[in-house]
């Protein structure tokens, strides 16, 4: 199978950058378009009263804003210094495994590169995997890093 477009999502974590890592491997030789993606969900605010935290809220989506640009163009910058072709997109509002599958689909993606913890058990069912949840929901195929 041959692929012409890799999705990447990254956080600031060095499990994403093993999946950056095996994306540039893959890219270079298959002649393939990368997009990168970082997902700003609203998760560490859920279930709390709007009104007492609504300056949290704002200063915690300008940092994670401006977090996930500097993180997105600098990873940006491996993939232009091979001569791959690299955009990057920030989702914002949504769960990361939501805007992981809302970019692969509006990119025209065919496969996924990504980190996982590997969490197992009662680990996992407590913090949940995107990773696991991605693999589930895609159409496409996902390749996991695992660090």
């Amino acid at each position: 199978m041959t692929y012409k477009h890799i999705l990447v999502p990254v956080d600031e974590s060095p499990i994403s950058y093993a999946a950056v890592e095996q994306a540039l491997a893959l890219a270079k030789p298959l002649n393939c378009q990368v997009t990168i993606t970082s997902v700003i969900a609203v998760d560490p605010f859920v279930g709390v009263d709007f009104y007492k935290v609504a300056p949290a809220i704002t200063d915690y989506f300008i940092e994670a804003e401006k977090n996930a640009q500097l993180n997105l163009a600098e990873i940006k910058q491996s993939f232009i210094r091979d001569g791959i072709t690299v955009d990057t997109k920030i989702v914002r509002g949504v769960s990361p495994a939501e805007g992981i599958m809302q970019v692969a689909d509006e990119v025209g993606a065919d496969l996924i590169i990504m980190g996982s913890h590997g969490r197992t058990g009662f680990k996992k069912l407590v913090l949940g995997s995107v990773a696991q949840e991605v693999l589930t929901q895609s159409p496409i195929p996902v390749l996991i890093m695992k660090v």
